[in-house]
């Protein structure tokens, strides 16, 4: 019975020997995170554009309709509260200590420079198509949007990205004016759109 005894406290010892060696993970040591304060600044613009949504909802005048039984008021009322009851809750989080979590899926290389050629054209192609969209008209300027933003983002197709770009013009110019009801300049194109 010696070579082939194995009693309780056998078992229990050869069940919890190779448990027990698992070291517990030690707790991260390091220096107390406080709140982050530059977030108490969002909450700080959450909460004025709120009240400036409510204070410019309560000088909207009251007019109803027979189309329209509530008025134009609700919408930015209930906006403007929103927009509060959310700086109050972000702020409790940040008071809290709670911070978002780092995007896991983001592919930007944090470490490398602004490529600030793509930025100009881009901010180029925008205010050429300010300056031009009621003298020339939007479907021009809207092309030239396009067209630029396309060039300014490196694609170098220039026909192709041409004739994409006089179509996205020429729809979102349909668009507005047959589905919304709204003309957009029609520039030096008057009586031919």
């Amino acid at each position: 019975m010696t070579g082939s005894s194995t009693g309780s406290g056998d078992r229990v010892g050869a069940l919890a020997g190779p448990a027990a060696a698992v070291p517990e993970p030690e707790p991260e040591i390091g220096p107390a995170r406080g709140p982050d304060r530059a977030q108490y600044g969002v909450c700080a613009f959450l909460a004025v554009v709120g009240v400036l949504t409510l204070v410019d909802a309560a000088r909207t005048g009251h007019s109803i309709s027979s189309a329209d039984s509530i008025g134009p008021r609700p919408v930015p009322i209930l906006l403007g509260v929103l927009l509060l009851v959310l700086a109050v809750c972000y702020a409790v989080d940040v008071a809290r200590g709670g911070t978002g979590e780092p995007e896991a899926g983001e592919d930007v290389d944090l470490t490398s420079r602004i490529d600030w050629r793509t930025v100009l054209l881009l901010i180029a192609a925008f205010v050429l198509n300010a300056v031009l969209i009621e003298p020339l008209g939007w479907v021009i300027s809207g092309t030239l949007l396009f067209w630029g933003s396309a060039f300014a983002l490196g694609n170098r197709h220039y026909v192709r990205n041409l004739l994409i770009a006089v179509a996205l013009s020429l729809i979102t110019f349909y668009t507005f004016a047959i589905g919304l009801g709204v003309n957009l300049p029609a520039g030096i194109l008057q009586g031919i759109l």
